[in-house]
């Protein structure tokens, strides 16, 4: 059911549906938790999903001034705590799986098992990134428009501030101490070679590279992303010759 609940003084829209272990997904950048229908969003006949629209985007209202990482996180921790009630398991797509990366390194005492969709470490690992003015999509503007309590007029407003944002903050995978999943099309925005440092960077990682697919993997293969998190977050892995996992054969000739 959608409700609103303040956080960190900005009204912030949020919706939760299921039963079971809490799931927290994290939409993308310029957009809103839409992102998540017809595809993790069905995760709920497993857990308890809870969307939340960050601030300015979707049904959650734009406030004064710039935004930075640390308020976004600092946004997501305080959902988590009083929305959640305790750790979760925590989904990320495009910008919001940067995110959702940050908030695991603040705070992993809230973070169960994590799951980062077609995102970078940092802005190296993007092919292009929106600039302050940027003529966007009509159809981005479009369905801004469709929920957002700020009225159209107001998206070039948020699409700056946002693109303004500094994304050279201090984000080491190698401190990542949840399990993760780094989910990526083969045709993303993203390098690939970025996506396997990533992979490699974090110690307890799973990475899989999701054929047929660009940056929009969670519209064009749904089933797919959907049946890959779902394995992710209800099973351990169990390789039958590991190399790279702990205590796998590499790990046991460096000792």
């Amino acid at each position: 059911m959608a409700e609103y609940v303040t956080i960190n003084n900005v009204r912030s829209w949020y919706d939760t549906e299921g039963e079971g272990e809490p799931l927290v997904l994290l939409h993308g950048g310029f957009s809103d938790s839409r992102d998540f229908d017809g595809n993790l969003r069905t995760l709920s006949a497993k857990f308890k999903v809870h969307l939340l629209d960050r601030r300015g985007h979707g049904h959650t209202p734009d406030v004064d001034g710039p935004v930075s990482l640390d308020m976004l996180v600092d946004d997501v921790a305080a959902f988590v705590e009083e929305v959640v009630g305790g750790p979760a398991h925590v989904a990320g797509y495009s910008s919001g799986a940067f995110f959702a990366l940050a908030f695991a390194l603040r705070r992993p005492d809230l973070v169960r098992k994590l799951v980062l969709v077609s995102t970078a470490y940092n802005k190296d690992g993007w092919m292009f990134l929106p600039e302050p003015g940027a003529q966007m999509p009509p159809e981005l503007v479009d369905r801004y428009a469709e929920v957002s309590p700020d009225g159209r007029d107001h998206f070039p407003v948020v699409f700056d501030k946002f693109a303004a944002m500094e994304l050279d903050a201090a984000v080491d995978p190698r401190a990542v101490t949840s399990p993760t999943l780094i989910l990526v099309a083969d045709d993303d925005m993203i390098h690939l070679r970025h996506v396997v440092d990533m992979y490699e960077a974090i110690p307890d990682s799973q990475l899989g590279i999701v054929p047929a697919a660009s940056h929009l993997v969670l519209f064009e293969r749904p089933d797919l992303v959907t049946r890959l998190v779902s394995d992710f977050l209800t099973t351990e892995p169990a390789p039958l010759m590991p190399v790279r996992r702990a205590g796998g054969i590499l790990a046991q000739q460096q000792q």
